[in-house]
């Protein structure tokens, strides 16, 4: 967004969210692939410090319930967003399914940032905080995950 409003190098708008949309279903379809054709490895590995088969069991639990919007929400949360569709694979959620939420998904995420970064590039006032702005973002998202994952692997097993 911020690329389209401060520079010729796109068209419009419209030109940036469609290929980025498009980048993003192709990648979570990649994801999704590769999950599918694993599968069974995962269903048959022997547990470890950092694979324990209860996760994939938790996880289509987890689709179950909050399939919809675990599938389009999790593109907000950056470590989700990797391997969501590696996991909707393994755990072998419908593949029309899957296609939908993962194109109503990325056309959310994509098209709110796109226009944020565009809105933001917008108003002169802003431009010199950007450095500042999107750290700052990064960070409020991403590190409440991170101690919750870190938090998760310190509790001990019941092995």
């Amino acid at each position: 967004g911020l690329l389209g409003v401060t520079t010729d190098l796109f068209p419009s708008m419209f030109t940036i969210c469609a290929l980025l949309i498009l980048s993003s279903v192709a990648g979570s379809l990649t994801g999704y692939g590769v999950g599918r054709s694993a599968g069974k490895f995962f269903y048959t590995r022997k547990e470890s410090r950092f694979f324990r088969r209860s996760y994939l069991v938790s996880t289509e639990e987890f689709y179950k319930k909050w399939g919809v919007l675990a599938m389009i929400g999790g593109y907000f949360l950056p470590i989700i967003r990797t391997f969501a569709p590696v996991l909707a694979g393994i755990i072998k959620v419908r593949f029309q399914r899957f296609l939908l939420l993962n194109m109503i998904g990325s056309a959310v995420f994509i098209s709110v940032f796109v226009l944020t970064g565009y809105v933001i590039g917008r108003l002169p006032f802003l431009k010199p905080w950007l450095k500042y702005i999107l750290p700052v973002f990064v960070l409020t998202v991403t590190v409440p995950l991170i101690v919750k994952i870190v938090k998760a692997m310190r509790k001990p097993t019941s092995d």
